[in-house]
């Protein structure tokens, strides 16, 4: 039997093992390996294209106005197959956010995946503790209707799945913006689409999701804002 040689990458193949392959699996390669799914994640062509991105993201405790005021994201350590996820989110109209959705607009797939790559790689060192800090009781409660680790992880800082967010740490007045949003039908401009955020958003009041978002806030992470030099 012949051993096929391992491809060198997630979109390349070996040619000299099409001879071992049915038709029909050497058809369905032809046709993807050149295909919109083959995504680079070019951390150098990233980092160029973060220029778009460093003017909010880049700005430590820079403040947004819409659709509050509220801190941007720390998007530096943030799990890439979420960025690119929140991205396509944005580019398609599922979250709704005029100035976020220009710029997903201008971005192909390609670009996407190479910003969240470049991204990722920030990611900070968690603060060492010897636990994190319990929720208040009341906080436990509401954390667990909704089985919010069941996704995000008991620390909320290693989802179960690299396409969930990372949100310990992260901005407390942006997190409950975010949960707000999922809470919205019917604004043009405002609102996230998302069935399974949505079922669980919509369990809380507004103070409930502000105390949510203050003890996600609390807790050590890896995300940060990455200062850019005025020299840039």
């Amino acid at each position: 039997m012949r051993i096929l040689r391992r491809p060198q990458g997630p979109c390349s193949f070996d040619p000299a093992s099409m001879k071992t392959l049915p038709r029909i699996l050497l058809a369905a390669l032809a046709a993807l390996s050149f295909s919109a799914a083959c995504v680079a994640q070019d951390i150098k062509a990233g980092e160029r294209n973060a220029a778009m991105c460093i003017g909010c993201h880049g700005i430590p405790a820079y403040q947004s106005s819409f659709p509050e005021v509220h801190k941007v994201p720390m998007i530096a350590g943030q799990n890439a197959k979420y960025i690119v996820a929140a991205l396509q989110a944005y580019k398609k109209g599922d979250r709704r956010h005029p100035t976020m959705r220009a710029i997903a607009q201008g971005l192909t797939d390609t670009e996407m995946a190479d910003l969240a790559a470049f991204y990722e790689q920030q990611a900070g060192v968690a603060p060492v503790t010897a636990a994190p800090p319990a929720p208040p009781a009341r906080v436990a409660e509401l954390l667990k209707k909704a089985n919010c680790a069941s996704c995000h992880g008991e620390n909320y800082n290693k989802a179960i799945d690299p396409s969930y967010p990372k949100l310990a740490g992260q901005h407390a007045d942006y997190l409950y913006v975010a949960l707000k949003a999922y809470q919205i039908d019917g604004n043009p401009v405002l609102g996230r689409n998302n069935a399974i955020m949505a079922g669980m958003a919509r369990q809380y009041t507004h103070a409930e999701l502000k105390a949510m978002a203050n003890y996600l806030a609390s807790l050590p992470g890896e995300l940060r804002t990455v200062p850019q030099s005025r020299f840039r």
